[in-house]
């Protein structure tokens, strides 16, 4: 079954068999799109790992990326020595090859959903939290209870982007971020990370704030549909994926800081009525530069300029409801890692 994970899912079929044992490791069907694997000697220190795509329906690299782990573990061609937990987030959105279909399923966790009416969005967001959330809890007993927790949310951008590859961070109230994370993104060919400055309803900060995991979420390209991906291209975040499945996570002497550039959060661009409109083409890539002074959207009365000297634009998009986020405005930073 495990082979055939991506096609159940798509068909949003219950699979003949729901559970059964692979190559050093068991396997069970916890729901459509979402498969928990456990190496069968767990090591007192086994490290947690959560790996979600497809969030975002359209967003389809990530997806086929797993699937051709799970396939490699099946044939034994991969080796598991950390406990997995691989959702794929928006089936109904993955079969018809859409963002989502009502609400932005990535805007409703942390119980975002209770605030909108029933949809497939608000069942699933709330049942991604009780599966996640009963992953990482069962992570703090027994003899697994020394590993370390990280959940990995894949992603693609719907824009282009002068950085073709970057991580967004949720917000953490210490400021502090792991160091291992960090170091791992580095040798996954991440070229930025981006720390959010506020709470929100994405899947990481759910993980983040709820869990007690060290999460991310990570942009890893453009948008295409099935079969129009071109893999090669993410060989290096691949490569450190399967890295992180064989050997789990590992820890990092504070020697130095990795090669990443990182950026906070300096303001939202939030969409008040229908009259939103920014001020630029809809062409602007991800970390375009604007200059102080520089208007960047107006919605009514209100006008969103640029306060500090340079700032970067980020996930700009007048097309979201009222109420949403339209848009981050990025500064250059240091972070503190531990």
């Amino acid at each position: 079954m495990i082979e055939d994970f991506l096609t159940f899912t798509l068909a949003q079929q219950i699979p003949p068999q729901c559970e059964g044992a692979a190559s050093g490791f068991t396997w069970k069907w916890l729901a459509h799109g979402v498969v928990l694997l456990e190496p069968n000697q767990p090591l007192d220190s086994c490290d947690h790992i959560a790996i979600s795509a497809g969030i975002h329906g359209n967003e389809t690299a990530p997806i086929e990326l797993l699937e051709s782990l799970l396939q490699d573990l099946s044939r034994g061609v991969l080796t598991l020595n950390v406990r997995l937990l691989v959702l794929l987030g928006h089936p109904s959105a993955m079969q018809t090859g859409e963002r989502y279909q009502q609400i932005d399923l990535n805007r409703l966790f942390s119980g975002q959903h209770r605030h909108y009416e029933a949809s497939i969005e608000t069942q699933r967001a709330a049942q991604l939290e009780s599966l996640i959330h009963a992953f990482f809890s069962a992570s703090t007993q027994g003899s697994q209870s020394s590993g370390k927790k990280w959940h990995l949310d894949l992603h693609t951008a719907i824009r282009g982007s002068h950085h073709v590859r970057f991580a967004v961070l949720p917000f953490q109230e210490s400021q502090s971020f792991s160091r291992s994370l960090f170091y791992w993104l580095d040798s996954a060919g991440i070229e930025a990370a981006v720390l959010n400055q506020a709470p929100s309803g994405t899947f990481s900060y759910f993980t983040s704030h709820y869990c007690g995991a060290d999460s991310c979420t990570l942009e890893l390209g453009k948008a295409k549909p099935f079969g129009d991906n071109d893999l090669s291209q993410f060989a290096q975040v691949d490569l450190a994926l399967r890295h992180l499945i064989e050997q789990g996570i590992q820890d990092v002497s504070p020697t130095k800081k990795p090669p990443i550039l990182v950026y906070q959060v300096t303001q939202q661009l939030t969409k008040l009525t229908e009259n939103f409109t920014l001020n630029f083409p809809d062409s602007v890539k991800n970390f375009t530069t604007f200059h102080q002074g520089e208007v960047l959207a107006t919605d009514g009365d209100t006008t969103y300029t640029v306060a500090q000297a340079q700032e970067w634009v980020l996930f700009p998009n007048a097309k979201v409801r009222p109420g949403l986020r339209a848009g981050l405005m990025l500064i250059r930073t240091d972070v503190e890692l531990g």
